[in-house]
């Protein structure tokens, strides 16, 4: 395990490159507020280096909030996103800290949705970012690396990406809801019954809830 001193790279620090591209977001945003001693918890037990996009955002920032907190970039925990990156893995992608992740959970959606880098346990495609999403419960490659991602979740036309799971006013709902709850949803979005959004009831769970329904039907899922 590397230390904190080994982890701080003040020489090309990847906050830079992230401000940039906040600079450039087109997309809603909120930087939530770190804690100090917590985002160095969570550096050192993620052991990845601030001179990288990802170390960048644990060790400077509490999470990121985009799209009014529709879609939430997992940092080091705040008030608002009171997940950690490193946090939230533990007995879920790697059992102990310091281990080698199946994967590596990095953000996720108000609707459910998980994204994750993959470190060989969900996809052929290594280093790349995976969707699991609520309709189909299939991790789906999409062909991204973690800096190519956040630019995206900033940049891109995430209207687009989300459009069949938006409805009637979601704006209002979203903002109901905290980082730690996703939207549950019934008739299940992958059910023929659910494929109208519209049609569905919804009410706000636990994310630790949701993710464990989510892993086990998506296991059961043919």
């Amino acid at each position: 395990m590397k230390t904190l001193e080994d982890l701080i790279h003040l020489e090309e620090p990847g906050w830079e490159l992230v401000t940039e591209w906040l600079n450039e977001a087109q997309n809603e945003y909120e930087i939530l507020p770190k804690d100090e001693k917590r985002a160095e918890k969570e550096l050192v037990n993620t052991q990845v280096t601030t001179r990288s996009p990802m170390g960048a955002v644990i060790y400077e920032t509490g999470g990121i909030l985009i799209d009014n907190g529709w879609l939430r970039i997992l940092g080091s925990g705040s008030k608002k996103l009171d997940r950690g990156l490193a946090e939230w893995n533990k007995g879920k992608t790697f059992k102990n800290y310091g281990d080698q992740p199946s994967h590596f959970l990095i953000a996720d959606d108000v609707i459910g949705g998980y994204f994750a880098l993959n470190a060989g346990g969900i996809g052929s495609e290594m280093g790349k970012v995976y969707y699991l999403p609520q309709d189909t419960l299939e991790w789906e490659c999409l062909d991204t690396n973690y800096s190519e991602f956040l630019y995206w979740a900033l940049v891109g036309d995430i209207n687009t990406f989300y459009e069949i799971f938006r409805w009637k006013n979601w704006q209002d709902d979203v903002k109901k809801a905290s980082g730690n709850q996703v939207y549950s949803f019934v008739p299940f979005l992958w059910t023929k019954e659910g494929k109208d959004i519209e049609k569905t009831a919804r009410k706000l769970v636990p994310i630790e809830e949701n993710y464990n329904l989510t892993i086990g039907s998506a296991k059961l899922a043919p």
